[in-house]
């Protein structure tokens, strides 16, 4: 693969380095600055996604689960219509029906309340759940709540055994809530080469090395669009029927499963649109 033009386009925009795999061959290996673990922002709702596919896979939870009996301890006094609606899967789809976004990574610093799982679920649904997507990280950090307290251990605990020690991915560090749960939404770090083993895990529908790990059912819904949003779970849609996780200034893991390739990235880029629009003109055509 030829990258020159790419990285002549990329590399002002900030790209650190870029991994391209095809037919399960490296074709192209690209740094500015040698690896290391880096904040993947929200390219870590992937991961919750796949935790949840776990917990789904154990019996654990249930997608058509109601919030108000996955969370019964955590209600407002005042139980909403739109919240005795809402189920497990709308945390999944960004379609929670939420007036804003809340949980970012503007937000989280300034909150005074230490639960932030009752401080969540009492915040005004406006819309009837699944019917409008809102890009919110309340969803994935309640899924990933769920997930660590139906498990009885925090997400990294929960998906060494599971995924990590399968591909090669030391216990990594997470970002966690004031009250110790893993935040499913964000802040997970993790090196290029690490992403990059998730997105081709992906790639084979949660197979590696021969065993079936997570169900391939799982990794499909993921990647198919689930509601209104270009989104499956915790999954953003893509041109060339792809499917990726995808974090803040660019941490991309792309998954391009008619071209049976993946292409990875980590970045700072502020320029999400061009970046986008150079993988999509400048790498795609050479699949």
């Amino acid at each position: 693969m030829n990258i020159e033009t790419f990285t002549e386009i990329a590399a002002p925009l900030g790209v650190l380095g870029l991994k391209v795999t095809q037919n399960d061959v490296l074709i192209a290996d690209w740094h500015s600055e040698p690896e290391m673990r880096r904040n993947i922002y929200s390219a870590t709702k992937s991961f919750t996604s796949c935790a949840v596919g776990f917990a789904i896979q154990e019996g654990l939870l249930s997608l058509d689960e109601k919030l108000t009996e996955a969370f019964p301890k955590d209600l407002p006094e005042q139980v909403s219509d739109h919240l005795a609606r809402a189920t497990v899967r709308d945390l999944l789809t960004m379609c929670l029906g939420e007036k804003e976004p809340q949980l970012m990574g503007e937000h989280r610093p300034l909150y005074t309340e230490d639960d932030w799982v009752k401080m969540c679920l009492a915040f005004p649904l406006v819309n009837e759940p699944g019917t409008q997507f809102l890009y919110s990280n309340v969803g994935p950090y309640l899924a990933g709540v769920l997930v660590q307290r139906r498990a009885g251990c925090d997400l990294a605990s929960y998906l060494t055994p599971r995924l990590f020690d399968h591909l090669g991915i030391r216990r990594p560090t997470w970002e966690i809530d004031p009250q110790g749960y893993s935040f499913g939404a964000g802040g997970l770090f993790l090196t290029l080469s690490e992403l990059h083993t998730f997105g081709l895990f992906c790639l084979h529908k949660g197979k590696w090395n021969g065993r079936q790990l997570l169900s391939a059912d799982w990794i499909e819904e993921c990647a198919k669009e689930q509601g209104p949003g270009p989104y499956g779970y915790l999954f953003w849609r893509g041109e060339y029927n792809s499917f990726r996780a995808d974090g803040k200034f660019c941490q991309l893991s792309i998954i391009f499963p008619d071209k049976n390739a993946v292409i990875s990235m980590v970045s700072e880029c502020r320029d999400s649109d061009t970046l986008m629009k150079a993988i999509y003109e400048e790498l795609c055509p050479q699949l």
